[in-house]
């Protein structure tokens, strides 16, 4: 359970970070975003979370 919550504090501190430092480019992602289209953003967070699913499956498959 203390790894769910160490994953999470993470994503939090990388998001928090784009935030932090490039707060004007994050409007100019997320119009880019809402350019895309429905598939084209389902398709790009099937890819994020086959990647994410790929490094975990790394870590644990090293350590």
């Amino acid at each position: 359970m203390a790894s769910v919550f160490t994953a999470l504090g993470l994503v939090l501190v990388i998001e928090g970070l784009a935030l932090v430092l490039a707060p004007s480019r994050i409007e100019e992602v997320l119009a880019l975003l809402a350019s895309i289209g429905p598939v084209g953003r389902r398709r790009i967070g099937l890819a994020a979370v086959a990647a994410g699913v790929g490094i975990v499956a790394l870590v644990h498959a090293f350590t």
